[in-house]
Formats: C-alpha cells, structure tokens, sequence
C-alpha cells in the first residue's frame, strides 16, 4: 500500500475537506506534499480581543500555500472558521507585535500591513514583494500604531460601497490573492492613477 495512505481511511472512508488528490492520505503526508510547494509570503494578524476572523485566514492561507500563519497577542484564537485546515498549515504564535517584528527583521522578510488607514496605497497598483508578510489587524481597530511602523508600506482594499471597511478575514483573502496574481500568475499591478 501507498505509505502515504491512511489505513484507517482507506477502511473507513474519508470524510475531511480535502481535495480528492489528498483522500485517505495521512496528515503527516499532506503536509509534507504541501510544504514542497508552499509559496514565499506569510500572513500575521493581531490578536488581542480573541478575534473571530483568524480561523478564516488560517483556512484561506492555506488555500493560497501560505509559507506560515502568525498569531500575535493572545495564543488561544477560535478555530471554528479554519475548519480544520490549521492541521496542514503552519501557525506561529509571537507574544507582542514587539516580538513579531523580532523574528520578521531577523528573517529578513519586509513587513506590510493591510489597512485602511491615512497615507496607505491602494493594494491593486502595489508590487508585493515576492518574499513578504502581509500583516493584518485585529476586526474593529485594525493595525495597531505599532504594527502600522513595522510595516514597510501600508495598502489599503479599495471599496465602492458604503462600509468602511471589510472585514480581516475577507481582506486577508483579498490580499493574498492579489499575491497570488502578482507572483503565480506574473500581473503586473497598473500603475496608480494620477
């Protein structure tokens, strides 16, 4: 048999929500496939209210091949959005935004925060570097003042409708999308208008 494949899968059949090329593979294995292929950008959000949207961005970090997901602030988020898929996607934990930007200088990975705030550049005409954090604030507040100076740039979604803003975990989506164009797909962002 397979030693990729799940025995106990393979005999009782495999309920998970993963994509018919992982179906009775083990955990371990999935993960092991996925990290041969994952891309160069991660994702970090703050996490100081226990917020609701992380398990989102877990789930769509992985669907995008996110090199890793970081939490900072609180330890203890709410999985129930990840449906599951932190099993297969890499999560780091950092106490402060402090130690976050710690480990981003130390690995040499530019920081850039999404939000909409004053002075930030619309995503759709920013080149996102290929290797990068695309860094997220907690729902409400967004980026916190010190994650804002962490960040190399500051992009913001461009909205047509009337809510200020979108919400983390969709903005996060958005984001890493807008990677996945740029880097995978080679569009180039047009230039901003003038």
């Amino acid at each position: 048999m397979d030693p990729r494949l799940d025995p106990e899968l393979v005999e009782d059949g495999d309920t998970r929500n993963v994509v018919d090329r992982y179906r009775n593979w083990t955990v371990e294995a999935i993960v092991a496939d996925i990290d041969a292929r994952r891309h160069p950008f991660h994702v970090a959000i703050e996490n100081f209210e226990h917020d609701m949207n992380i398990g989102s961005v877990v789930r769509s970090a992985n669907a995008f091949l996110a090199k890793e997901v970081h939490i900072i602030g609180n330890r203890r988020w709410n999985r129930r959005g990840a449906m599951v898929t932190e099993r297969y996607q890499h999560v780091r934990h950092h106490e402060s935004i402090d130690a976050f930007g710690e480990w981003a200088r130390d690995a040499g990975i530019p920081v850039v925060g999404i939000d909409n705030v004053e002075g930030s550049v619309p995503i759709e005409t920013y080149d996102i570097p290929r290797e990068c954090v695309l860094l997220f604030g907690q729902e409400g507040p967004g980026l916190s003042t010190q994650a804002q100076e962490l960040s190399v740039d500051l992009l913001a979604i461009t909205q047509f409708g009337s809510t200020r803003s979108i919400n983390a975990g969709a903005a996060a989506a958005v984001a890493m999308h807008a990677w996945i164009r740029r880097h995978i797909f080679d569009q180039h962002p047009p230039p901003p208008p003038s």
